[in-house]
């Protein structure tokens, strides 16, 4: 099953690379770092706001959905998708005008005026657009309608990209905010027209939304909290960063992030479609959750262990296809923070066990303390190595959260991995260092070579893994 639902996001998210690969090439070559600055500004002030106000429904919901899916009750799964969606709504509505209140202050504290307070006021809309189609998710990832949550991604994103080219042509950049909220509003649209209607609206009082609603939103509150204070540590070093080096140095640091982040993030993302109902619907067996996490962390390393050495292998031809050859500067960033993204892979996997057996109360402080770990070592090892500094950064935290994560789930759950995983562990670790070894010291031949060797293990693993 988890390769299946990697094959069906596989393509989804390939699309939604490509679609960010043509955004953002645009962005740099009509609006420059400024433009890329601004659009990572914005975007990570309305992921901070919408995480903050949607009480993390979009995931933890997703548990009590699959949970009265695995009961076979249509009754009872009729009336949790009403109870989602209304939450969903209530949420939606309490966020976006949160964002209007706070549009000046968030003015003043990222740029030192209020000169883009109407810009932050906009960012109401995307938070409201975003509550929704957050909840339309959840239904369909907690009721296993993967194509459908597929096509929304899919044709969401290619209408965002086909609204913003337009808009970064015309408007330059003064198209950013305008760009951000046609996103939003492409997707939420698409997520409208899949939405799962299996389970039609039924009739619930409130009382009963409160009492069926209140154990994901409980979750949720835990996972606001934890995810909020990630996506602040993230807001306050990009205004840190800009105050003390500049817009064009956030740009910098935006570019390595997301080509570290979001884009391997991506096949994460197209793992956990499966992964996580599949986890919460044998949450109470120690055995089942062990045999599960072991396989995807064994399906997780085989895919990245490629993947990360042709990133490294291929970083400045990714960087100078993304944005242009003025972002050589995050070359060795990239190096780093692709090692750093094995750990952050193996933590992944680990750390989903805490959402599955619903406990808030673990997942909070666990979030919390690597949000301010990244917080620290940004900061500081910007000031000692500048931006290769960061990726240094994104690796040594991870390496700390991985240590944490995995103390909770062998010494309170009293869960462990197989012998295999540790091997595919090690395995790629090995890959990724010796290529970026390889490459520091400008031996491009036996990067490539290393490289070749990983597809070919990754290739073998994989369809033995697909036959299964």
């Amino acid at each position: 099953m988890a390769m299946k639902a990697m094959g069906l996001f596989g393509g989804v998210q390939v699309a939604g690379i490509i679609c960010s690969i043509v955004r953002t090439k645009l962005v740099a070559l009509w609006i420059g770092p400024v433009g890329i600055g601004l659009f990572g500004i914005f975007n990570n002030a309305l992921e901070m706001l919408s995480t903050g106000t949607n009480l993390g429904i979009r995931s933890s919901s997703v548990r009590d959905i699959s949970q009265a899916m695995d009961q076979r009750d249509n009754s009872l799964i009729a009336r949790m998708v009403t109870v989602v969606r209304r939450w969903s709504l209530w949420l939606g509505l309490a966020g976006a005008t949160l964002t209007l209140l706070l549009a000046p202050l968030l003015s003043r504290f990222t740029f030192g005026d209020e000169s883009h307070l109407w810009g932050f006021a906009a960012l109401a809309i995307a938070v409201l657009l975003m509550a929704l189609t957050n909840g339309e998710y959840a239904v369909l990832q907690g009721t296993a309608r993967l194509k459908r949550l597929a096509s929304v991604t899919l044709w969401g994103t290619v209408a965002g990209l086909a609204v913003s080219i337009p808009l970064f042509w015309w408007l330059r950049e003064g198209s950013i905010l305008p760009s951000i909220v046609a996103y939003a509003v492409a997707i939420a649209a698409f997520a409208w027209l899949f939405r799962n209607r299996d389970y039609p609206a039924t009739t619930v009082t409130r009382q009963q939304t409160w009492d069926m609603g209140k154990g994901f939103v409980r979750l949720g509150i835990f996972m606001t909290v934890g995810n909020f204070v990630t996506i602040l540590a993230g807001y306050v070093f990009n205004a840190w960063l800009n105050v003390h080096a500049g817009t064009g140095e956030v740009g910098y640091y935006q570019a390595g992030y997301t080509l570290v982040n979001k884009y391997t993030g991506l096949i994460l993302t197209a793992l956990g479609m499966e992964y996580y109902p599949r986890l919460s619907r044998v949450a109470d067996s120690r055995q089942r959750l062990r045999v599960y996490v072991s396989q995807e962390i064994n399906v997780a390393m085989a895919v990245m262990a490629p993947v990360v050495a042709l990133f490294i292998v291929l970083r400045q031809v990714i960087v100078w296809l993304l944005y242009t050859p003025e972002f050589n500067v995050i070359l060795t960033f990239v190096s780093w923070g692709m090692v750093g993204t094995v750990f952050r892979t193996l933590s992944w996997c680990l750390a989903f066990t805490i959402l599955a057996r619903g406990d808030g109360k673990t997942y909070l402080w666990t979030e919390a303390a690597s949000a301010v770990i990244n917080l620290l070592l940004n900061i500081v090892f910007y000031q000692w190595w500048g931006i290769t500094g960061l990726g240094i950064a994104f690796m040594a935290s991870y390496v700390l959260y991985t240590a944490i994560v995995v103390v909770v789930y062998r010494n309170i759950y009293h869960l462990s991995v197989s012998r295999a995983c540790l091997f595919n562990l090690l395995w790629t670790l090995v890959v990724a260092g010796s290529v970026m070894a390889a490459m520091q010291l400008q031996c491009l031949p036996a990067a490539i070579i290393i490289t070749v060797i990983s597809l070919v293990v990754a290739a073998s693993l994989l369809r033995r893994l697909w036959q299964r």
